[in-house]
């Protein structure tokens, strides 16, 4: 019931959790002034998380004047959550402990189109090579939260808009995953996994409006609304990459061809086509969505002529498909990641933005994203511990 002593002492006990987790060691003085808790029940607070395993002391104040303070943190140990990064070469693996701390990671290669295994064996062989680095049992786990391209059909439950990943379109493949795995296990689209983490730890932080742009292997977009994901009815939202826009052919048969006109027209594979139209040379060999990110950091480091050129015309063609999100969303942020749009740091994120305030009506800012390291993986650990949190530290049960 609202406003019962219960009620009010778990809400209290959570506003502690949270902010151990934000500052990290605090002393008792410390969250009652932040909490405007007095020193008892400060005091009572901390006992009691304590008690349940959810905080314990480390070390002391020192340096200050006055008896040196006990200083109490979250304790990492209370639960652990997994994230999976799905790829057509690769599953990537992490587990991380309730404060965020990656403690094991493992990746298993999945090369070829045909899988060499099962996709469960992949996922349960991916997430104990994790909690085996992690020092753990599968048991330890919570919550384990699964990016991959495309999107699950909520009605079907068949992974849609994502045919170049064998083995993960089978109509049995949830509940046969559901079977094998002893804890929740929930499935995001990859690109609304990376502005998960953009918004937690990245350039998105306190906004609740904005929309994310990928180009890497694929081009794609997550929408973030009222400060949700916007998965759309079938999962499909932020599919940009079959936008059909100016300047590109019109592909049919989008979905079948798992290309569009916004993916042919300023996809990672379009660049080094780009640049040999172009006239340039010493052009890298290697999977295009490298070659892609190099052209880019070339041209926006070196500053030659035909590197500006490059730079000029990508920004135009990515500006293109931004207008119509832009001009139906009104976004107040518009951040752009993935290695082909983030390799040309300030420089490309200038030209876009030019380019998008003639197309479009709305002005939104346009900001680099900032989470590099496997975002798509920390996105689904930053999930999975959102989660997880919340069910661990309700201590009204």
């Amino acid at each position: 019931m609202a406003g019962t002593p219960r009620t009010l002492r778990a809400m209290n006990d959570r506003a502690a959790l949270d902010l151990l987790l934000e500052h990290g060691p605090l002393s008792r003085t410390r969250i009652g002034k932040l909490t405007g808790l007095s020193k008892p029940t400060a005091s009572q607070l901390l006992a009691r998380l304590e008690a349940s395993g959810l905080v314990l002391a480390t070390g002391t104040t020192e340096g200050r004047p006055g008896p040196n303070a006990q200083l109490y943190e979250v304790d990492p140990s209370a639960a652990y959550a997994a994230g999976l990064d799905v790829t057509p070469e690769r599953v990537l693996a992490a587990v991380a402990d309730i404060t965020g701390r990656t403690v094991g990671s493992y990746e298993l290669p999945t090369p070829g189109r045909r899988p060499a295994q099962p996709v469960v064996r992949q996922v349960t062989d991916a997430l104990d090579g994790a909690v085996k680095a992690a020092g753990l049992a599968r048991g330890d786990v919570h919550r384990l939260v699964i990016g991959t391209p495309g999107a699950f059909d909520p009605g079907t439950g068949r992974l849609r808009y994502a045919s170049h990943l064998p083995g993960w379109h089978t109509p049995t493949l949830l509940d046969e995953l559901a079977a094998a795995l002893p804890m929740p296990v929930e499935y995001e689209n990859d690109v609304n996994l990376v502005a998960v983490a953009e918004q937690r730890l990245g350039a998105a932080r306190g906004h609740d409006d904005f929309v994310l742009l990928w180009n890497e292997g694929g081009l794609g977009a997550a929408l973030v609304l009222g400060g949700r994901l916007h998965r759309g009815w079938t999962g499909g939202a932020g599919e940009v990459g079959f936008l059909p826009v100016p300047g590109a052919p019109l592909v049919r048969q989008v979905t079948k061809a798992n290309s569009g006109g916004y993916q042919e027209l300023a996809g990672s594979q379009a660049i080094p086509q780009l640049a040999r139209e172009l006239g340039m040379t010493d052009i890298p060999s290697g999977p295009y969505a490298d070659v892609a990110a190099a052209l880019v950091e070339r041209a926006a480091t070196e500053a030659t002529v035909l590197g500006r050129l490059l730079l000029e015309t990508y920004a135009t063609r990515l500006a293109t498909g931004l207008a119509s999100l832009v001009s139906v969303l009104d976004p107040e942020l518009v951040v752009l990641s993935g290695a082909s749009l983030t390799a040309g740091g300030d420089t490309l994120r200038a030209l876009v933005q030019a380019e998008l305030e003639e197309l479009a009506a709305s002005r939104p800012r346009l900001v680099v994203g900032a989470v590099r390291e496997h975002p798509v993986l920390r996105g689904a650990l930053e999930s999975a511990l959102a989660a997880t949190r919340d069910e661990v530290f309700d201590t009204s049960r």
